[in-house]
């Protein structure tokens, strides 16, 4: 039986930790061993990881972000292969079944990956399957969709591939998780399974709602990624920097920024004309949007 640790990185998410601490304790393929990285909580996170007792392993370390716990954790780590999972997120219960499903059918894979269930306090928000597998990183670099669901909350992986490729680089928060996917998508084939296998939280807390923070990571994720002189990387520059401007453009109009949204959708056009398409439907948007208040 292939063994697997299960690592749950957290900060002052006490609120959630039970219920994403119980998601995979209810999985149909026990893991090895769930290693809760407790990463300088201010909250009750401490007495709620000791309310399990022998069941996890609770290690604490100084704040100093979920790439940093993450890394702590794959250090710690026993099992052969390694599942994260953020502590305001759940799985469900085939989630680790189906995954090392596919690592028994091609060993050879870097990492599996499967569909996701957004959901808030109202209930379900979306789902979505992007059903990528293969060699999946020029379509990664493209930025154009989904590609890997759920990156910190959906992966299973070798231990041995997270090493290879030096962990989750903690320069780049909170598009660590990003380039780490990226990095094993160079080396390695990519699984999926098409099924539902994460419920992915939307709360006002979550770090994808800091457009600032996302634009700067990001930005030194594709930095990093560009530095490749791979003719197939190089030929996407323009395209992946105009799409990356063009969602920044989006994200700030989003948060009622005007002057964000127009100086990234300049950069946008300035890359890759192509997107003037779609910044011409935002009169529409803008019309749309102030019908339906």
């Amino acid at each position: 039986m292939r063994t697997i640790s299960v690592i749950i990185p957290t900060f002052n998410y006490g609120r959630f930790l039970r219920q994403a601490i119980d998601s995979v304790l209810a999985q149909t393929y026990a893991p090895l061993e769930i290693i809760v990285v407790d990463d300088g909580s201010t909250d009750d996170t401490p007495e709620i990881a000791a309310s399990y007792g022998d069941r996890i392993r609770y290690i604490r370390q100084p704040n100093a972000g979920v790439g940093a716990a993450r890394n702590k954790g794959i250090a710690s780590a026993r099992g052969e292969y390694l599942a994260f999972l953020d502590s305001d997120d759940v799985w469900l219960p085939e989630k680790l079944e189906k995954q090392i499903a596919r690592f028994e059918a091609d060993p050879e894979l870097g990492f599996v990956h499967g569909g996701v269930e957004r959901f808030d306090e109202s209930g379900t928000v979306g789902i979505s399957m992007p059903a990528f597998e293969g060699w999946i990183a020029c379509h990664m670099l493209r930025l154009d969709r989904e590609i890997v669901g759920a990156i910190g909350s959906g992966l299973l992986l070798p231990k041995r591939v997270a090493e290879e490729v030096g962990g989750f680089d903690t320069r780049l928060p909170p598009s660590e998780d990003w380039d780490f996917c990226y990095r094993i998508a160079l080396r390695y084939r990519v699984g999926f399974v098409p099924l539902v296998l994460v419920r992915y939280r939307h709360h006002p807390a979550g770090i994808h709602l800091n457009v600032a923070r996302m634009e700067q990571g990001m930005m030194n994720a594709l930095e990093k990624a560009f530095a490749s002189p791979d003719p197939a990387v190089q030929s996407l520059r323009r395209s992946t920097y105009g799409r990356m401007h063009r969602i920044l453009a989006g994200c700030y109009f989003k948060t009622r920024r005007p002057a964000l949204f127009l100086r990234h959708m300049v950069k946008s056009l300035r890359y890759d004309p192509r997107n003037l398409g779609y910044f011409a439907a935002w009169p529409v948007r803008v019309a749309l949007r102030a019908i339906a208040r």
